[in-house]
């Protein structure tokens, strides 16, 4: 019986019929076969294209494992790190060193990667009928559940090497992440708030910063993941929207859901409340002029970002939640900055 090559992987089409030379000019020429099956084919933000295509070609299944893994879609770590490093520039008062800032930046991105591995194998079935997830690899069947298994494994081995690297209670609230992020998925089941679980799954980098930096967790930490957990509330009440329509057949729940034909007036007063928050940590650290600039561009982006949802439109909600990132940039500047006119 031939294969079955409609799923087989870009790097498992090994063109064994062509001469060495003829197999190397066409390996890399797989842009339409990625865009079809939604893998990544460009450059990811860590390797180029050309290094990508070699890499398929000796590891069939790698392009699977990235998408899995999300490593193609760097918005959710930018997301997850932007206000960690806040909280980390706060903790210290200046530059952490090099030891925990290569601690949070690495763990960053591991974790936000185990996340969503985690999502993937509790929301497989669900992913099926959805049209924005039905490429995925563990329900288009590209990768099986121990593979899912074996790289949630080692992508949490690293992550738990470098949290040993700091102390106790960093490493009892790192447990704790782990064990939030793995409920979160089932959380759309049960509530029509997932999006307040994610809210506090995200923020447990701003905890960890402040007791791998002092060993503590002060009130500013707390200001800092209150303010945090509101923005995730929002923002991914925007991402919500983009599957609104899919969730209310599937029976899942969401604040997008809740909200119904409240959820741009919702949105819009959660951003507000987290511009509150966010002062009342400016007046906590004495903050400068620099930090409230970045507080007033943020008010720009939220603004903005209400003009792109105005009419629900499934791909300028997706464009308003992506905008986030700015958001979080920008305040992760200011909070740098601030802290440096202060210090001269």
């Amino acid at each position: 019986m031939a294969p079955d090559k409609s799923r087989t992987s870009l790097g498992s089409i090994k063109f064994r019929w062509l001469p060495p030379t003829r197999r190397r000019r066409i390996l890399p020429d797989f842009s339409k076969e990625h865009r079809r099956r939604g893998l990544p084919y460009r450059a990811t933000g860590f390797m180029s294209e050309s290094t990508l295509s070699n890499l398929y070609g000796h590891a069939p299944r790698l392009p699977a494992y990235i998408a899995l893994s999300r490593l193609d879609k760097p918005i959710g770590v930018y997301l997850l790190l932007w206000p960690t490093l806040q909280a980390l520039w706060l903790a210290a008062d200046g530059w952490p060193g090099w030891h925990l800032f290569s601690v949070f930046v690495i763990g960053t991105v591991l974790a936000r990667a185990a996340g969503c591995v985690m999502n993937d194998m509790a929301d497989r079935e669900f992913d099926r009928a959805v049209k924005r997830t039905h490429n995925r690899p563990l329900t288009s069947g590209q990768l099986a559940m121990r593979d899912a298994w074996i790289l949630l494994t080692v992508l949490l081995f690293p992550a738990l090497i470098l949290v040993l690297s700091t102390n106790l209670l960093t490493i009892a609230l790192a447990v704790l992440a782990v064990l939030t992020a793995a409920a979160y998925p089932f959380m759309k089941r049960l509530t029509y708030l997932p999006q307040a679980f994610l809210g506090v799954a995200f923020s447990f980098g701003i905890p960890m910063a402040f007791t791998a930096a002092t060993g503590e967790i002060g009130r500013l930490a707390w200001l800092l993941f209150i303010a945090n957990a509101i923005w995730i509330v929002a923002y991914d009440t925007q991402y919500a929207m983009v599957d609104r329509d899919d969730d209310l057949k599937l029976g899942l729940k969401s604040s997008a859901i809740l909200f119904g034909d409240l959820d741009r007036m919702t949105i819009g007063l959660l951003q507000g409340l987290f511009l509150v928050v966010m002062i009342i940590v400016a007046i906590h650290i004495d903050a400068k002029w620099l930090f409230f600039a970045g507080l007033m561009a943020n008010v720009a982006l939220f603004g903005y970002q209400q003009y792109l949802i105005r009419d629900r439109a499934r791909d300028a909600c997706f464009q308003a939640f992506l905008n986030n990132h700015w958001a979080g940039l920008i305040m992760l500047a200011a909070v740098i900055a601030d802290l440096w006119w202060r210090a001269t």
